[in-house]
């Protein structure tokens, strides 16, 4: 098995039943215990679990895709609506998994574009437009959370190149470090930054500073952050200094 597929085992016996002790996991994944130790020493480096004498207990992680989908909808919109401007026709464009990415998709019917993603809600938005060339990256699929990740994604993309990447976040830091709560995410997002020209980060006021653990990028690696509200002084400085233009409800902070 492989080791995130065992890691995403854990955190759903931890969120799902409560602490554990290395012995029960270790029955329920077919693994030796020293291997579970090892997982949880890499997933309390990760910041989704604490370890406990002969276990551990998961810290609060991403919500399913279903309940995110229904927050700040209109937020969201907005900002989505600003970015699809940033397209144009003939153009392609990788778009990240999460909630923000599939209000994009939302505004990209009738466009004569390509569209690539791992984000399965993005495919079933566009999957009957017929002006839209769509590419559906493999990978192993996360059900609660509509995506495909692992090194199969990782080598699609590698294969791949994009003029724009749609990226979404958990949190942005006042350094303008982009960070993510989910770790088998964090490789496809690196990996979609390195087969795209252009990088834009999708990040309502809620992600000023929001939450996450793994380190994305920093901000040298964006090209523009569109969002609904001001950004925060130190955060702004933080992205300026980087050269990161910041659209704002559709006007242009320097």
């Amino acid at each position: 098995m492989l080791a995130e597929r065992r890691h995403q085992l854990i955190l759903r016996a931890l969120r799902s039943g409560g602490p554990a002790a290395v012995t029960d996991l270790s029955e329920q994944l077919g693994v030796s215990p020293a291997t579970v130790r090892r997982d949880l020493v890499k997933l309390e480096e990760d910041g989704l679990l604490t370890r406990v004498h002969g276990g551990a207990v998961a810290e609060e992680g991403d919500q399913p895709f279903a309940e995110v989908a229904e927050m700040r909808v209109s937020e969201k919109d907005c900002i989505a609506a600003r970015a699809a401007e940033l397209i144009k026709d003939g153009q392609s464009v990788l778009l990240d998994i999460g909630t923000t990415a599939y209000r994009l998709a939302r505004q990209l019917h009738g466009r004569r574009i390509t569209v690539i993603t791992s984000n399965l809600v993005v495919y079933e938005e566009l999957a009957d437009d017929e002006g839209i060339e769509l590419v559906l990256l493999g990978g192993m699929v996360r059900r609660e959370y509509r995506s495909l990740v692992g090194f199969l994604t990782e080598d699609n993309l590698r294969q791949l190149h994009a003029d724009w990447l749609f990226l979404g976040t958990s949190g942005v830091r006042p350094g303008g470090q982009v960070m993510d709560t989910t770790v088998v995410e964090v490789p496809v997002k690196r990996a979609m930054i390195k087969a795209s020209d252009k990088v834009v980060l999708l990040a309502d006021s809620a992600k000023f500073p929001g939450t996450g653990m793994a380190k994305v990028c920093g901000p040298e690696d964006l090209d523009v952050v569109v969002t609904n509200a001001p950004v925060n002084t130190a955060t702004r400085s933080s992205l300026e200094e980087a050269g990161v233009d910041v659209l704002v409800a559709g006007k242009v902070q320097a």
